[in-house]
């Protein structure tokens, strides 16, 4: 890659974890941070970097890719690319680099331990117990042990999920639309038989057209038994309002949601206008468990994720 290092000026802008700057920076890249420019102005000055890092503050589209001429890389320090107009980065050459290895344990922890609060009613017997309230038969949990556990996305987070599963009695099965990626901790299987078996579906795909609310209602009536639903994934692949019908109807038995159709692609924020009525009912469920986009979110994978990304971001630059 040219220029040389030394010169390779790399912008951020969004703050990581402090190894990544002091890496770069040791190997000899010229590190610059702005966290507050608008995307206008970013795009007004990155003609003058050779490598960006982002995490999700905005869109890299195509406008944004024009006017950056000496572009070399696009570096995201999280899981997901769907930020970035890939095939456009592609075809001007841009090497897009990405860290799913990074935060996978993090998320197949996050995802164990949300099945497992929701089988046990363990965040509603805390806030009974708050109120002074003791109910121990409304409290009564399942056990995973005996169930089978259907994945669907056996990437870098899938395999982290079954992997975690590995001490418990359970089946898992997962599909994925590449073939043969199935291993020793969950068997790859048509969706069709997952939809037959499984007693709890988890997900772990990215957003594109083909996941974009894919779980809608004809896909969940596709299950042949009621099943508890995990999304640790994205939100848009959820279409909240029937999810809120399945829990209506105990088609679906609960939900443990990490990620939320609404949240917005910053993930800094949920909503700007009024609660929709079908959130509303998740935020009224006992069996709905929830939280903010945070499980890959941990100490440890913060700075994981920064390393994975320096040592990517110096292996294409000083080859």
């Amino acid at each position: 890659m040219n220029p040389k290092p030394g010169t390779i000026k790399i912008l951020h802008i969004d703050s990581n974890h402090p190894t990544l700057w002091a890496q770069l920076e040791e190997a000899g890249f010229i590190n610059e941070a702005d966290y507050k420019s608008t995307k206008a102005e970013v795009e007004a000055k990155i003609a003058g970097y050779h490598g960006i890092v982002i995490r999700s503050r905005f869109d890299i589209d195509r406008q944004f890719l024009d006017a950056a001429a000496s572009l070399q890389f696009i570096a995201r320090v999280g899981a997901g690319l769907e930020s970035i107009d890939c095939g456009y980065a592609a075809e001007k050459g841009i090497h897009l680099i990405a860290a799913p290895e990074g935060n996978r344990n993090a998320v197949g922890e996050q995802a164990l331990g949300m099945l497992l609060s929701l089988f046990n009613n363990l965040n509603k017997a805390d806030r009974e117990i708050r109120k002074g309230q003791w109910v121990r038969e409304g409290n009564r949990g399942h056990e995973l042990d005996g169930k089978t556990v259907g994945i669907i996305g056996y990437g870098n987070m899938g395999k982290s999920f079954a992997k975690k599963l590995r001490g418990f009695d359970v089946e898992v099965l997962c599909y994925d639309i590449k073939p043969f990626v199935g291993n020793a901790n969950a068997k790859q299987v048509s969706l069709e038989e997952l939809r037959e078996k499984a007693d709890v579906l988890s997900l772990h795909t990215p957003h594109t057209p083909e996941t974009h609310r894919m779980v809608d209602a004809g896909f969940i009536d596709a299950f042949k038994k009621p099943f508890w639903l995990i999304n640790t994934a994205r939100g848009k692949s959820v279409v909240t309002k029937d999810l809120a019908e399945a829990l209506k109807s105990k088609k679906i038995l609960g939900a443990a949601l990490d990620v939320l159709e609404y949240e917005k692609s910053s993930f800094e924020q949920l909503f700007t206008t009024d609660i929709p009525e079908a959130f509303q009912y998740l935020l009224d469920s006992d069996n709905v468990l929830l939280s903010p986009h945070i499980a890959g979110w941990t100490f440890q994978s913060h700075e994981r994720l920064a390393q994975v990304i320096a040592d990517k971001i110096k292996a294409v630059c000083l080859k």
